[in-house]
């Protein structure tokens, strides 16, 4: 079964001490932005089968034990079957991928003010984006693959060159329907 939290968000905030709840909430958000963006949006079997493990408790990897030892209803069984196995449940991403979602839903949400917002949250570079995702890791909040680690988060873009110097306005006329 998944590992509950060890402690609730707001023991995790103050803890760690350097970020509002509104950037731990940013960071969460921009983890679904970003797999929807790596992996697309779930299918009907996908959001299926998560239902079902949410309902169960059932983790990626209990569902793949239970997948190997034939202990899945059969139902499920039938669905992981059709996805191509429980692999297909797997949308993680890694660490620079999420820095640049969170660009993107940030650019796309503030446009010239996303670095003014993220700084008013303490976060200033792909370094914090990690110390968010490792305290919500440690935390039991989010599950990590054994490849990853907090480095992955280091120097990955300047936040002054991806939301300043490289930010356009679309200038183009709104297309008519």
């Amino acid at each position: 079964m998944p590992t509950e939290p060890k402690k609730s968000i707001q023991e995790v905030i103050r803890e760690v001490g350097a970020y509002p709840p509104d950037a731990f909430a940013f960071v969460q958000e921009s983890i679904t932005y970003a797999a929807e963006t790596v992996h697309k949006p779930m299918s009907p079997d996908q959001m299926h089968i998560a239902h079902w493990m949410s309902q169960n408790d059932v983790g990626p990897e209990e569902l793949s034990e239970r997948y190997e030892s034939e202990d899945l209803p059969p139902d499920i069984r039938t669905v992981v079957d059709r996805l191509g196995g429980p692999e297909k449940m797997n949308r993680h991403v890694s660490g620079p991928e999420l820095c640049w979602a969170i660009r993107d839903l940030a650019l796309n949400r503030w446009g010239l003010l996303a670095r003014t917002v993220l700084a008013r949250w303490n976060m200033h570079g792909t370094e914090d984006i990690g110390r968010i995702v490792f305290a919500l890791v440690e935390n039991d909040f989010l599950q990590k693959q054994p490849t990853d680690r907090i480095e992955d988060f280091d120097d990955v873009f300047s936040f002054r060159e991806v939301f300043d110097e490289a930010y356009s306005i679309n200038s183009a006329p709104p297309r008519e329907a």
